[in-house]
């Protein structure tokens, strides 16, 4: 894992940036990131810093989103994270968790009201999924009759789910919370080192008899952990999204260009003539980043290409994602893949069903079918990889 999961890109910036603008758009101004590990910290911090940035981009004036992280101290699950920020910031306040792999639309308002009316030590989010064989992925609520949760299992099998109402990883906590785990129960977790929201912590509350309540959310919500969820995400996302949520400069028919330069509405200028003259073919959602060059007989259906990626001629790219700095070359073809960023792809490769880590680089003539390859790999040319994991 060369990427924290916040900082994975996401219709073309980091995932991260969809949680905080969404909830800073929302009134929120201080923020604590409870990262562990240099990978995580260096590149959350060097991207967000103090939230200057946040601040300039929603144009506020007379008061500033404020980002804070959590001190080098190593913690044992989430929710040792979250004490460790409030005891280290001292914080007396309600807090909203939310875990760092998720895109959701929850109202706050509505959210804070509820919790408020209910009285509740802790409120969770909820989300009812259709598809049951996602239930062993998540913990799983059982509620009463006035939506407190009664009974919460961690990623059961289908038949022993107590319902489909899925735990998002969205919190909203009392200021109590913070003593949970000085006393009691809490005390025997902390000393246990079982401090896992879902595994340990909801579970010993509803077992204790702590106001622990569920909100139903009706708007869409996406956990990015799996390429097959993180693709759902993004090609939902890309349909629904505002032009200002995706930073999109400029819309023709279904293709979304980003860049706000010059020389972008040069090189947009120059796909949509080339686009109208047959030289190339772009069909169906598109999202295209700054800087991407499209060679002669490219066709792209369903995809996006970040930033600064060359697409040579004669690729075709279908319901994919194409990360950063990408190079594919000539003749090549990327099928309901995902590719990671800064990847050079040789002329005459296949990508099919198949994800491809940062930093990858595959020679000519290659194919990849139904695997996986971690990144930093190198690919020989005139390979076949098919059903497998490249570590």
């Amino acid at each position: 894992m060369d990427t924290s999961k916040a900082m994975v890109r996401f219709l073309n910036k980091p995932l991260i940036d969809f949680i905080v603008f969404k909830l800073a758009k929302q009134g929120v101004r201080e923020f604590y990131l409870g990262v562990s590990g240099y990978v995580n910290y260096t590149g959350l911090f060097d991207h967000l810093g103090s939230g200057e940035r946040i601040t300039y981009r929603l144009g506020l004036k007379g008061e500033e989103v404020r980002i804070r992280y959590q001190p080098n101290i190593e913690s044992r699950g989430n929710a040792e994270s979250v004490k460790i920020v409030m005891d280290y910031y001292d914080i007396r306040e309600h807090v909203l968790v939310v875990q760092g792999d998720v895109v959701f639309d929850v109202d706050l308002s509505d959210l804070w009201m509820y919790h408020n009316v209910k009285d509740s030590y802790m409120t969770i989010v909820l989300k009812e999924i259709e598809d049951v064989e996602r239930l062993r992925h998540y913990g799983v609520a059982e509620l009463c009759s006035d939506y407190r949760i009664k009974r919460f299992v961690e990623k059961p099998s289908p038949s022993e789910a107590p319902s489909r109402l899925v735990n998002t990883g969205i919190y909203l906590l009392s200021p109590q919370f913070r003593d949970f785990f000085n006393y009691g129960v809490g005390r025997k977790l902390l000393e246990r080192g079982e401090l896992d929201f879902g595994r340990h912590v909801i579970p010993k509350l509803i077992e204790c008899g702590y106001g622990v309540y569920g909100y139903v959310y009706r708007g869409y919500w996406f956990d990015i952990g799996t390429p097959e969820s993180y693709k759902e995400a993004v090609f939902y996302l890309l349909k629904v999204l505002s032009p200002e949520e995706l930073e999109v400069d400029h819309i023709h028919y279904g293709i979304r260009f980003m860049g706000k330069t010059q020389l972008s509405r040069m090189l947009r200028k120059s796909i949509i003539d080339r686009l109208e003259a047959g030289d190339i073919v772009l069909e169906g959602d598109i999202l295209l980043g700054r800087h991407v060059f499209l060679g002669s007989k490219v066709r792209i259906t369903n995809s996006v290409i970040d930033h600064y990626t060359i697409v040579s001629d004669g690729v075709v790219i279908e319901d994919s994602v194409v990360m950063d700095r990408c190079f594919i070359g000539s003749k090549s073809r990327v099928v309901n893949s995902v590719v990671g960023r800064h990847v050079r792809v040789g002329s005459n490769v296949v990508i099919e069903n198949s994800v491809v880590g940062n930093n990858v680089v595959v020679g000519d003539n290659v194919s990849i079918i139904n695997s996986k390859v971690w990144p930093n790999k190198v690919v020989k040319g005139s390979s076949t990889i098919k059903d497998s994991l490249i570590s």
